[in-house]
């Protein structure tokens, strides 16, 4: 194809951190990202221009709009994390040019400062994904964060032994896809919501208690379901209050892993005893680190990830795809919506 030497795109408004934190929730796109139109990128040696056909919006891409994730915004760049297309050109090495004309999942990692929130993108090569044609761009946008995350962090519950495992924000795509695992192997997630109408359909597809963390009497179901189930993983994506009450009325040996931040107010540990006389402790898990980490496990990951969602076993649920043209508009209304991914198509 003709590629083009200008394209639109959403641009980061902000530039590096934010000094003033404002929570998980996208109220507005207006005080983080435009509209406008940029130089279309050139890849480098090592890396792919691939023609966006479907980009995927996750928390961590509302975390670092809005100045808050691990990796600094550069002005005036394309903002995205993932998403699926067409390989269009490749730089000097074998391997990028060996992609060309190939759909991919892809993930940016913001490396060089180009996200997938535009008509094209840059991206290494080695973090792209051939796709198999019975992956469904759906599926191939959101291929990378959600179901690695997913298999990575299940295989830490398996290394621990236990059946049991909690998990916050259990109506979230990664939770919904941790808890089909789960099912298969005999596992018993125990998880989190907030609303009574998420319980019927996670208890559904796998989960063994669905609790509601507004619901009165929560920290004595807690203590209930704790005392009986026994679990010592902990993976969590809100931390706050909700997080230190599950923490606390853990086991022995217990593990709280950190991959997310979606409350902001102040996380207490309610005894700290705990960490020193009943061996608990607390960590943080990031995709990036584990795949430099586990790179053996990388490839076979992948293989899973698509063989799942070739055969139903895995399927993304999709609450809206927003043209890139309104994305501005409709994206906060949309991301409001519970239970389901939004995508942005240029």
């Amino acid at each position: 194809m003709t590629i083009p030497s200008e394209m639109k795109a959403l641009l980061l408004v902000g530039d590096g951190y934010t000094k003033t934190p404002s929570g998980s929730l996208l109220e507005a796109m207006e005080p983080y990202l435009e509209p406008g139109s940029i130089a279309v990128p050139a890849p480098g040696p090592t890396q792919v221009l691939i023609k966006v056909n479907l980009a995927s919006i996750n928390p961590s891409d509302v975390a670092f709009i809005k100045g808050q994730y691990g990796q600094p915004r550069a002005k005036g760049r394309p903002a995205g994390f993932e998403g699926v297309g067409t390989v269009v050109a490749g730089g000097d090495e074998p391997y990028p040019k060996s992609l060309v004309g190939k759909r991919v999942a892809f993930a940016t990692g913001l490396s060089n400062n180009w996200g997938s929130w535009a008509e094209f993108a840059v991206a290494e090569a080695a973090a792209c994904i051939p796709l198999l044609d019975t992956v469904r761009d759906e599926d191939g946008a959101a291929m990378i964060v959600n179901p690695l995350t997913a298999i990575a962090m299940f295989d830490i519950v398996k290394q621990e032994g236990e059946k049991a495992f909690v998990m916050t924000a259990g109506a979230s795509q990664l939770c919904k896809l941790i808890i089909g695992l789960a099912k298969e192997e005999g596992f018993r997630p125990i998880v989190t919501v907030r609303r009574d109408e998420q319980i019927a359909l996670l208890k559904e597809i796998g989960a063994a208690h669905v609790l509601n963390e507004k619901a009165p009497d929560f920290e004595a179901t807690l203590r209930e379901v704790m005392k009986a189930e026994q679990p010592r993983i902990f993976l969590d994506a809100v931390t706050g209050p909700l997080a230190s009450a599950i923490f606390y009325a853990m086991p022995k040996r217990a593990r709280w892993i950190i991959y997310g931040r979606l409350d902001t107010d102040a996380t207490i540990i309610r005894e700290p005893g705990q960490l020193i006389f009943q061996h608990k402790h607390i960590e943080g898990f990031w995709l990036s680190e584990w795949m430099r980490q586990f790179r053996d496990r990388r490839g076979p990951a992948i293989l899973e990830a698509q063989k799942r969602f070739s055969d139903g076993r895995w399927s993304t649920d999709v609450t809206a795809v927003v043209p890139l043209a309104e994305a501005i508009a409709r994206v906060p209304v949309e991301l409001a919506k519970p239970n389901g991914k939004v995508f942005i198509r240029p």
